[in-house]
């Protein structure tokens, strides 16, 4: 049956008014929490020797928060507050009880294992005494393999890779180093420092059970100003190589020391382009410092231009890739869970994958431990190919290998209570 011309004019105009629908339509389906505030407070040190390092965090905290508040998956707003913990259990459970008065419902923290063990402790009975009004700990880089096994959380998010990860990827390197014959452990006196040195024993005695552990010490964290007694020992030991764990001005007044002190042995270590630690390596560190780690300063494409653009702002250099993926993650839970409410984000964040700066990542539903790549990279001549200069050094760390997720990933013992 033929139409007449103002039936045919009526069905135009329904097309027409439904073309013109169909964006604000799918604008909404993308954006279900358009211009809902996120609060979010990071708990780190900010003061002290190791307060450089939050400050810097911090910067890449604010900016980022200004890149993904523009652009976000759910169209939420993140608004970031900061509280100084000076690396105090203590102090970080005061301030827990700072934010959660303010009404805060997310919480970053990643300084210091010790602080996170506590936090995620605290975290729990919090939301079990709370229902209604739970937090999620979203943890950038405490990576204390317990967090993620016997101590596993439903309210716990780890976005680093934890050590078991980033000793299997750098022994899986290592092994087929044979310059490598001695290796000396040096490590913070705290859980991080320790597991550093039993995950690379048994790493090392099952990949190159040649190699001899000829020295094992730990310091206090944060408090060493004098490492000329331990550059000593390592070389009174022979060793030719030092894996570390140490990050801070623990690792950058190790370099120095072991550079004043002639020592010419190679450093495996996680946090070589840290704060202060590139101007200490200098040149002296060239080809005998190795980093591994989930980026590195020569990652290219997007990562490139947020990187000189936060150069150009702040004056510093950006390290902490786990801020991206933070925001990252959140962005696309809360869009998936039409939430902002943390129970239901942490359910829908559970599992998810994402595409990233570096690849596909996923946030394990097992143990909530993020699977990603890491890369070994060295520290060398700044050039054309890997032009990024940390610190105005004229040096930069050059990638070496890169380790796909399923070769960094390793087992879980979590049995996770979920709510």
């Amino acid at each position: 049956m033929s139409l007449s011309k103002t039936s045919r004019r009526l069905v135009a105009l329904s097309v027409v008014a439904a073309a013109a629908l169909a964006p604000a339509a799918a604008g909404a389906q993308a954006k279900p929490l358009q211009g809902q505030v996120v609060k979010i407070v990071r708990i780190d040190p900010m003061s002290g020797l190791l307060g450089p390092v939050g400050i810097s965090q911090r910067k890449g905290y604010e900016f980022f928060a200004e890149k993904f508040s523009a652009s976000n998956p759910a169209g939420v707003k993140f608004e970031m507050s900061f509280i100084d913990n000076k690396l105090s259990p203590a102090e970080t459970l005061n301030a827990l009880k700072a934010a959660t008065d303010q009404g805060i419902r997310y919480i970053i923290q990643g300084n210091g294992s010790s602080v996170a063990l506590a936090l995620v402790d605290a975290i729990n009975k919090y939301n079990e005494r709370n229902p209604g009004k739970e937090v999620i700990y979203l943890n950038d880089a405490a990576v204390d393999p317990d967090l993620t096994n016997g101590k596993c959380s439903f309210w716990h998010f780890r976005f680093d890779a934890d050590t078991s990860m980033k000793i299997e990827a750098m022994t899986t390197f290592m092994k087929d180093q044979k310059d490598i014959q001695k290796v000396y452990l040096l490590n913070q006196n705290y859980s991080h420092g320790h597991q550093i040195a039993a995950f690379t024993r048994e790493n090392l005695a099952r990949k190159r059970p040649d190699v001899k552990i000829v020295g094992e010490d730990y310091h206090p964290l944060a408090q060493t100003r004098d490492f000329a007694p331990y550059i000593a020992k390592i070389k009174a030991a022979g060793a030719d190589t030092v894996v570390t764990g140490n990050w801070g001005s623990d690792l950058t007044l190790l370099i120095k020391a072991a550079n004043e002190g002639g020592y010419t042995g190679k450093f495996y270590t996680y946090y070589a382009g840290v704060t202060g630690t590139p101007t200490a390596m200098g040149t002296n560190g060239a080809d005998r410092v190795y980093q591994i780690a989930y980026n590195h300063y020569n990652m290219g494409g997007q990562m490139e231009a947020w990187m000189k653009e936060f150069r150009q702002k702040y004056n510093d250099d950006f390290y902490t890739g786990s801020t991206i993926r933070i925001f990252e993650g959140l962005g696309n839970a809360m869009a998936k869970a039409r939430s902002t409410d943390p129970v239901k984000v942490a359910q829908a964040l559970e599992g998810l994958s994402w595409k990233t700066f570096n690849g596909e990542v996923e946030m394990r539903k097992t143990d909530h431990q993020l699977q990603q790549p890491l890369y070994l990279s060295v520290w060398e001549k700044a050039s054309a190919k890997y032009p990024y200069s940390p610190e105005n050094t004229g040096m930069t760390l050059v990638p070496v290998r890169e380790f796909p997720n399923y070769v960094s990933s390793t087992p879980t013992s979590c049995q996770m209570k979920r709510p």
